[in-house]
C-alpha cells in the first residue's frame, strides 16, 4: 500500500504559478504510475497530468500542456506538479494518484488504487 498527501496548494492571480507536492509513504513512487487529477466545483474529477513507472515518459490533458510539468524526484519519494500561467479555470481540488499501472488521460477513476486527500488551488482574475 501507499499513502499519500499533497501540499502547496492555496490562492494566486491568475498568471501566477505554485507548485504541488505528493508526498508518498509505504512504498517507493518510482513502483507506480503517478497522476494528477482535479475537481471543480459542480464538475466531475478529470486527468490532469501523469507520469509512468520507473520513467520518465509524461502526459498531460491538453488544457494544461505547456503550463504545467509533472516530475517525480524518487528520493525524496515525492511527485510535484508545477503549475505555471494559472488562469481562474484552472480552479479546483487537486488530487494525487497512483497505481501499479500506469495511468494515462483515458484511466478511469475507479481503475486508480490510491488517492490523496487533495488540495485546494483557487486563481483569481
Amino acid at each position: 500500500q501507499v499513502q499519500l498527501v499533497e501540499s502547496g496548494g492555496g490562492l494566486v492571480q491568475a498568471g501566477g504559478s505554485l507548485r504541488l507536492s505528493c508526498a508518498a509513504s509505504g512504498r517507493s513512487v518510482s513502483a507506480y504510475g503517478m497522476g494528477w487529477f482535479r475537481q471543480a466545483p459542480g464538475k466531475e474529477r478529470e486527468f490532469v497530468a501523469a507520469i509512468r513507472r520507473g520513467g520518465a515518459n509524461t502526459y498531460y490533458a491538453d488544457s494544461v500542456k505547456g503550463r504545467f510539468t509533472i516530475s517525480r524526484d524518487n528520493a525524496k519519494n515525492t511527485v510535484y506538479l508545477q503549475m505555471n500561467s494559472l488562469k481562474p479555470e484552472d480552479t479546483a481540488v487537486y488530487y494525487c494518484a497512483a497505481d501499479p499501472s500506469d495511468i494515462y488521460y483515458y484511466t478511469r477513476l475507479y481503475e486508480v488504487d490510491y488517492w490523496g486527500r487533495g488540495t485546494q488551488v483557487t486563481v483569481s482574475s
